[in-house]
């Protein structure tokens, strides 16, 4: 089907901009983290607002993730029963599980949206620092957006039709690849 090779790109980009979101999030916690530690050692007392305001960066870490996992199969699935099925009942027990990722992605959007609408109270991190319940409440709905766009992947989502020994072949000659090329700059 063409017109899903331009949804998969989509995907594929929207993932690896929830990895850099991660990742910056991941940083910035430490970041904050590290700033509160720093200050302990020069004054001797302690920041009242970090552990707040780092504690707000983790539904992002935590709802973008699960979309990054689903893109690459990493997700709980019950790979030795569904392998030992017959074909048949394979793809559709892997029809059946991505339609419940589906029906996730649905209600995490559609519930989501609506917490995101109703999330009026204001995080006071400090006397100063107030962060909108909305900062954090947005990721419910995006993830559900995200998660919806990558089963556009179909069956490559599920780690039920990875064929192990094409995998190791890969593996075997990726690494033959890397070695072959620092022998040559060597």
């Amino acid at each position: 089907m063409p017109f899903l090779q331009p949804l998969r790109r989509l995907s594929d980009t929207v993932n690896q901009a929830a990895i850099v979101i991660c990742v910056a999030c991941v940083l910035i916690m430490l970041g904050i983290s590290f700033t509160a530690f720093l200050y302990k050692l020069a004054t001797g007392s302690s920041l009242s607002w970090t552990y707040s305001l780092a504690r707000l960066f983790l539904p992002w870490i935590g709802f973008l993730s699960m979309t990054i996992s689903l893109r690459y199969g990493e997700h709980v699935a019950m790979t030795l029963l569904v392998r030992s099925l017959p074909r048949v009942l394979l793809k559709l027990a892997a029809g059946l599980c991505l339609a419940v990722i589906g029906v996730f992605g649905l209600l995490l959007l559609w519930y989501g949206w609506d917490y995101f609408l109703g999330a009026s109270q204001v995080y006071m991190v400090s006397d100063r620092i107030q962060i909108p319940g909305k900062f954090t409440a947005v990721v419910m709905p995006v993830s559900g957006a995200i998660i919806l766009l990558h089963l556009v992947q179909g069956f490559a989502l599920l780690e039920h039709f990875i064929d192990d020994e094409t995998a190791i072949k890969e593996l075997i000659e990726t690494v033959d690849t890397e070695t072959t090329e620092t022998e040559e700059h060597a």
